[in-house]
């Protein structure tokens, strides 16, 4: 993967990890509960699940592409077109309220990271979203194998520290959130609404 693209999919994957989803409302209340050492379970857990994901969305994508390297071309105005799609629905959700709830027995590492992993793949939206993502990054004269793991290594680190720094941070930004939520849904909607148009024209 060329710099500058790796460049731009860092900040792409920045501004996803940084939008409100359930694995990031996952370690914000875990980090609440039971701090954020703990949490980094429940964090690994979601990272596993999402690299998961990503490998899928990557197999799906070669198979396509030994059919017919043009493809690629569709699929990037199609996930372009998706990608405007998400950042218009986000531009128009309402900000986030999470209300922590106290629980008395503590749950152990191991369910914790199964939550974390079972959060991740257990919504369907996200494979569909790498599968609108992923396209606009690749480039078909390279190896995919090697973009696989920088792409997955890259949002992986991304995401860990991302949701490390919320169970950290969980009972600072709770207000934050109830407060100043829907401005920043609206950052994020502008940011994939951006990459959307920007990336199928760029290339």
């Amino acid at each position: 993967m060329a710099l500058d693209t790796w460049l731009i999919y860092l900040l792409a994957s920045i501004g996803l990890s940084l939008t409100p989803g359930p694995n990031s409302l996952l370690a914000l209340s875990h980090g609440a509960m039971y701090g954020a050492r703990r949490t980094l379970f429940t964090i690994i857990g979601g990272v596993f699940g999402f690299s998961a994901l990503i490998a899928l969305a990557m197999f799906g994508l070669s198979a396509l592409l030994q059919a017919s390297a043009s493809v690629l071309n569709v699929l990037k105005w199609v996930g372009g077109a998706y990608l405007v799609w998400l950042g218009i629905q986000l531009w128009r959700s309402p900000g986030l309220h999470l209300e922590l709830t106290g629980q008395s027995a503590r749950m152990g590492n191991a369910s914790l990271f199964r939550q974390g992993l079972l959060s991740a793949m257990a919504n369907p939206k996200v494979l569909l979203f790498y599968g609108a993502f992923l396209p606009q990054f690749i480039d078909p004269q390279r190896g995919l194998l090697s973009q696989f793991v920088v792409m997955a290594a890259t949002f992986a680190s991304v995401e860990c520290l991302v949701e490390y720094l919320l169970a950290r941070l969980a009972f600072r930004i709770r207000p934050w959130l109830a407060k100043g939520g829907k401005g920043f849904n609206r950052c994020c909607g502008s940011l994939f609404a951006l990459i959307g148009v920007a990336l199928p024209l760029g290339r």
